[in-house]
C-alpha cells in the first residue's frame, strides 16, 4: 500500500507539473507534508541535495523522499511514478507536434503555461528562503517584532556572495557548490 501511494504521489506531480524540478517542489512539499514523513527543514535539506547530486531535481527529490520513507524500493518506486508521465507524454507530443504546431490554441497554452512556471519557481524559491535564511515564515509578523535575530546572517552572507560571484564573476555553479559548501561547514557547522 505504502509503494503504491508513493507511486500515485508522484506520477500526479509527474503528470500535472510543467517547467521542470524547480516548478515541482512546492507540489513535492504539499505531498510531503501530507504524507507527514519529513519537516519543512529537512525538506530545505532535500532541496539542496537534489541541486548538488547530477540528475533532475524532480527525479532526485522523489527518489530522496521514497527513500527517506520506505528504503530503497519506495526511493524506486517514486523514481519511476515521477518518470513514467514524462515518458508517456514525451511520446504523445512527438506523435502529435507537427499536426498541431501552428494551433492558435496550442500557442495559447503554451503562453498561458510559461507564466505559471515562473509563479512556481518562485513559490519554491520562497519557501527555501524561508526554511535556510529566514527562521520562520516571511511573511509573519515576528519579523516586525523580532527583528535582527529573525534572520539567519551566515546563510544570507552567502547567499549575497554566491549572487555575486555567479552574476559578477561568473563563477561556475560547481565551483560555487563546492565554496560554499565549505564556507557552510566551517561557518555553519
Amino acid at each position: 500500500m505504502i509503494y503504491l501511494y508513493l507511486f500515485t504521489v508522484f506520477f500526479r506531480i509527474g503528470i500535472f507539473s510543467f517547467g521542470g524540478g524547480l516548478a515541482m517542489l512546492p507540489l513535492i512539499f504539499q505531498s510531503v507534508q501530507s504524507f507527514g514523513i519529513m519537516s519543512a527543514h529537512e525538506f530545505s535539506n532535500l532541496v539542496a541535495l537534489s541541486q548538488v547530486t547530477p540528475g533532475p531535481i524532480a527525479v532526485n527529490a522523489a527518489t530522496y523522499v521514497g527513500f527517506n520513507y520506505a528504503g530503497l524500493s519506495g526511493a524506486a518506486v517514486a523514481t519511476l511514478g515521477v518518470c513514467v508521465p514524462s515518458f508517456i507524454l514525451v511520446l504523445l507530443v512527438v506523435k502529435f507536434i507537427e499536426k498541431f504546431n501552428d494551433s492558435m490554441a496550442v500557442k495559447g497554452a503554451f503562453n498561458g503555461i510559461r507564466p505559471v512556471t515562473i509563479g512556481l519557481i518562485g513559490a519554491a524559491a520562497v519557501f527555501v528562503m524561508e526554511t535556510v535564511l529566514i527562521n520562520g515564515k516571511l511573511f509573519s509578523l515576528q519579523l516586525f517584532t523580532e527583528g535582527a535575530d529573525y534572520f539567519n546572517w551566515i546563510p544570507i552572507a552567502l547567499f549575497g556572495a554566491t549572487v555575486i560571484l555567479a552574476g559578477a564573476f561568473k563563477v561556475t555553479p560547481v565551483k560555487l557548490m563546492l565554496i560554499m559548501g565549505i564556507a557552510g561547514a566551517l561557518l555553519c557547522g
